[in-house]
């Protein structure tokens, strides 16, 4: 596995993200840790090093997995997690939160569950709009200084925001969602990452399994998963985005790959300070998203693919974009 630069953190340039381990897009009916645990053991097999989680995933649930999963193994493993949508005073999961005295409650917790002493990349996982935000970076940086963080990041948190919190404290990686099917960061946040040296992971870089081409209707979609009222995946919306993954299919029939390992190998090609998290729960996923690291798109199939037109619909709810940083 090739391995990138973070801001100065290495990491290998697939990643793996373990939300759904927690059962984040449904309510957490079919769950199997020991699948989860043997994914998680698979991709570090693989030469993958940057494990992505949070503590609000489960709640709790998906940190306890990669806990249990790299024990004996943390050598090997950039852990990253996120705070911040968790409120340890009394508001409970799901409700933002990131003053100090809850970042510091937030990461013992995630010290435990994770066990080890330290968090490698550790990233606000929404802006808090009742804290600044120098006010938080300046509550990590103490967690820096005391060992128990070593990298700092932001997650969905727009231009204004990264560059006060990058004069407290040197950001080592931005979060935010990437793909050939959410094309938003070029315009502004590459280039602004790119001036101040912070790297670039891009999250659901698969379009939440749309570019994977196994959902074709919104029948294939289970009742309790939240992309049934996805912008994108309804109406007329998911029939034009249907041509998406149809280009992708024909690039990847073309390149003997899967439409998943095109869509990331598309994105490692925009550039060395990139690391996607394609996440999944299973054996099989992990192989075959770890495989496109070896794919080498031509200058053909990349052109055609950054002329596709842009997805048709938000990415997300008007609830879930009022919370993000923009």
């Amino acid at each position: 596995m090739k391995h990138v630069s973070l801001g100065g953190l290495d990491v290998s340039r697939i990643g793996l993200g373990t939300m759904t381990m927690a059962g984040t897009y449904t309510s957490g009916g079919g769950l199997d840790d020991a699948e989860s645990i043997r994914a998680i053991h698979r991709a570090l097999d693989f030469g993958v090093t940057h494990i992505d989680t949070a503590e609000v995933y489960g709640p709790f649930h998906s940190e306890e997995i990669v806990g249990r999963a790299i024990k004996g193994r943390r050598d090997q493993v950039v852990i990253a997690t996120k705070f911040g949508l968790v409120s340890h005073s009394g508001g409970g999961p799901g409700v933002t939160d990131s003053s100090p005295a809850n970042v510091r409650t937030a990461v013992e917790g995630s010290l435990t569950r994770l066990g080890t002493d330290h968090i490698d990349l550790y990233y606000q996982h929404r802006v808090d709009p009742n804290t600044p935000i120098e006010d938080t970076i300046g509550a990590v940086s103490e967690l820096v200084n005391e060992g128990k963080v070593l990298h700092i990041g932001l997650s969905e948190a727009g231009p204004a925001t990264i560059r006060r919190a990058h004069t407290v404290h040197p950001l080592t990686a931005l979060q935010t969602e990437y793909s050939l099917w959410t094309r938003d960061p070029e315009a502004e946040l590459l280039p602004l990452l790119r001036q101040l040296g912070i790297g670039f992971v891009p999250y659901s870089p698969l379009g939440h399994g749309f570019l994977t081409g196994q959902i074709r209707s919104v029948d294939d979609i289970p009742d309790d998963d939240w992309r049934k009222d996805n912008p994108r995946f309804i109406g007329k919306n998911f029939q034009r985005n249907l041509r998406i993954v149809d280009e992708v299919q024909a690039v990847a029939a073309e390149a003997d790959a899967t439409p998943a390992q095109v869509a990331l190998a598309w994105l490692l090609a925009q550039g060395h300070d990139i690391a996607p998290i394609p996440g999944t729960r299973r054996v099989a996923r992990v192989q075959e998203n770890t495989s496109a690291d070896s794919i080498e798109l031509t200058d053909n199939h990349l052109q055609r693919l950054n002329n596709l037109t842009p997805a048709a619909g938000e990415r997300h709810s008007e609830a879930s974009m009022a919370a993000i940083d923009r």
